[in-house]
């Protein structure tokens, strides 16, 4: 087998519309918008859809040695050590994989917040929250003015909250955040406890802790409704008020508090150059990395990554390995491959996203 690990399109069920452009990506004739949205890479998380019970989505397959279809979880399991390498002097789990996924939203998606890890443990039970990552990658031409909501910037009590929740009064809802504009190239962190929305017509790559956990304080959209064992997590409206961080952040601070600006880590005369996005002082959830590669890019890391094109092709070399790269395709990178090589004549871009340092 490969050292590195490329994925298919890996394709989940959601309570909203979109993935014309993932189509696309796979070359679908017709490429339309429909009820799968995202392409969820290399997955070892099982997608959480009610009335659904009866599919199993979300998990990533691969090709073992002997030739047969594998969900990649298992596969690791198989040599944890080499595969997710160490971190405080034990080898690394499952549960320090990120859920990297593409995300091409054709509508707003639901108001929703997710529970921090320290949530997640004392009233869940569950090792994981739900703190996300956002690296735009496009924008769709007929959307003008794409944007994200982020954290309240005029927010209700607590009770306030509770009735447009329970009335559905989402013209409140979105009164209590201002459009934050995003283009090509932006990246934001969202903490658990923030209330968000995607906006319509982006096209992103999305890393989160891996788990499946939100709170939808909207219940409809685009004519689903979604079912209410799915709106609070299977609890009751008072936990899922909990998890809410009622904050304010104002306009002047959204940046401070939500951007991400790149920070060189590496480069050279040739044009090669490696960018720290999200780094420890942001999340201790994950990493996240930008390889632009002109020519060739030797590189040294220490823990695995999962990498994504997102502009050019090019080759990974690895001793006499060598795997083509082409522009959208994903790969996973072992932490028992601590050197390696990019090579582009006509040059490259690759999202690195590494575990976190918890």
């Amino acid at each position: 087998m490969n050292q590195i690990i490329k994925f298919t399109a890996n394709r989940v069920w959601r309570t909203y519309q979109g993935g014309k452009l993932l189509d696309t990506i796979e070359g679908k004739e017709t490429p339309e918008d429909s009820s799968f949205p995202e392409d969820w890479i290399g997955s070892t998380v099982q997608a959480r859809n009610v009335g659904r019970e009866h599919v199993t989505e979300g998990l990533a397959m691969v090709n073992d040695d002997d030739g047969q279809s594998v969900p990649f979880r298992d596969l690791l399991k198989r040599d944890q050590q080499y595969f997710l390498g160490s971190a405080k002097g034990s080898t690394r789990s499952l549960d320090d994989i990120p859920l990297v996924k593409y995300l091409d939203s054709a509508t707003r998606l639901h108001f929703q917040a997710h529970p921090t890890r320290a949530f997640a443990q004392e009233r869940l039970g569950l090792p994981r929250g739900k703190t996300e990552a956002y690296v735009i990658l496009e924008t769709r031409d007929d959307v003008s003015e794409p944007y994200i909501y982020a954290g309240f910037q005029r927010p209700p009590s607590r009770e306030q909250l509770k009735e447009w929740i329970e009335t559905q009064d989402i013209e409140s809802i979105e009164s209590c955040f201002d459009r934050i504009p995003v283009k090509p190239g932006d990246v934001f962190l969202l903490p658990g406890g923030r209330p968000h929305a995607l906006g319509e017509g982006i096209l992103m790559l999305e890393i989160m802790e891996p788990s499946d956990l939100a709170v939808r304080f909207e219940f409809e959209r685009c004519g689903y409704v979604i079912p209410e064992q799915a709106r609070f997590m299977d609890r009751g409206i008072e936990t899922a008020l909990d998890v809410f961080n009622f904050e304010p952040i104002p306009a002047d601070k959204v940046d401070a508090e939500f951007r991400c600006l790149p920070k060189e880590l590496t480069t050279d005369e040739q044009g090669n150059c490696l960018e720290e996005l999200i780094g420890a002082d942001k999340t201790s959830c994950f990493t996240v990395k930008r390889a632009s590669v002109n020519g060739s890019f030797s590189r040294h890391e220490q823990a695995f990554f999962y990498g994504v094109v997102t502009q050019g092709s090019g080759t990974l070399r690895i001793g006499d390995e060598v795997t083509q790269l082409n522009r959208w395709e994903r790969f996973f990178c072992p932490a028992g491959v601590s050197n390696f090589q990019y090579e582009s004549e006509a040059g490259m871009s690759i999202l690195e996203c590494y575990p976190g340092n918890s």
